[in-house]
């Protein structure tokens, strides 16, 4: 599992989140995007005992476990996997996470290919259980990524508390890093993605309720995500996000924006 996979995955979790301005909110997530804020953040994070304990008990469940369905039903285990991998809002769905992730993706009717957020597929992938099994999780290269990415996503989560919606941009900033455009399924079957970008583009949460392909045209209808491999673009879009998840309009956020520029 490659540091750069493991980053694209990260994505946001539940946290308390501040109550601030849209211009506040905006310059919280520049100072979070600084080239050495997420080194030296995540540095420190290291350190909290909560995250180290959390690892501690990652390792152990996993060095327990007789199988790959019981190291994906141990909540010793689920509590850093599925965060490392940009899925902790289903830490509380053990059944789910261990039919998917020990699904092949390869395979189109498996579990992890089926499931509308492709989350899950990625994160089949990542880890491989379905060709390398409880190899997979002992892996200690593997143990180590898992555990990185977990502590960067505690750090990125934390930056909630500075302002609703950061550690959601900072998902979006670091999958658009990877130079590959994003497709309007991708942005629909991804939650993170769904909500910055419909919400940058002031898009009703009733959208969700249409017919995929009418869902799609109202994305592509107001945005060309072919620009966003522009970090110029990508970074605009993230910054009207935060503005709109802090009270501001998502879509009408340029005039504001061009006076925080």
């Amino acid at each position: 599992m490659s540091g750069s996979i493991a980053l694209a995955l990260l994505g946001a979790g539940t946290s308390s989140s501040a109550s601030v301005d849209g211009a506040t909110a905006v310059l919280a997530l520049r100072r979070a995007s600084r080239a050495d804020a997420e080194t030296k953040g995540v540095g420190q994070m290291a350190k909290d005992s909560s995250v180290k304990l959390a690892i501690a008990r990652f390792t152990e469940g996993v060095s327990r476990a007789k199988d790959v369905q019981a190291a994906l039903r141990d909540p010793r285990v689920l509590t850093v996997l599925l965060p490392a991998l940009g899925l902790p809002d289903a830490v509380d769905m053990p059944g789910l996470a261990a039919r998917a992730l020990a699904s092949d993706p390869a395979d189109a009717g498996s579990v992890a290919s089926r499931l509308s957020d492709t989350r899950w597929k990625s994160a089949a992938a990542t880890l491989n259980l379905a060709a390398r099994g409880m190899d997979a999780l002992r892996d200690p290269a593997v143990q180590n990524k898992l555990a990185s990415s977990y502590t960067a996503y505690q750090w990125r989560l934390s930056k909630d508390t500075e302002a609703g919606g950061i550690s959601d941009a900072l998902y979006f900033r670091n999958r658009m890093a990877t130079g590959k455009a994003l497709g309007v399924y991708e942005v629909l079957g991804n939650s993170v993605l769904r909500r910055v970008v419909t919400g940058a583009l002031g898009l009703p949460d009733a959208l969700a309720i249409q017919e995929v392909t009418t869902q799609a045209r109202a994305v592509t209808s107001r945005l060309d995500l072919s620009k966003l491999t522009d970090p110029r673009q990508a970074t605009k879009l993230a910054e009207r996000y935060i503005m709109a998840a802090n009270g501001g309009a998502g879509g009408n956020a340029t005039s504001l924006l061009s006076l925080l520029t």
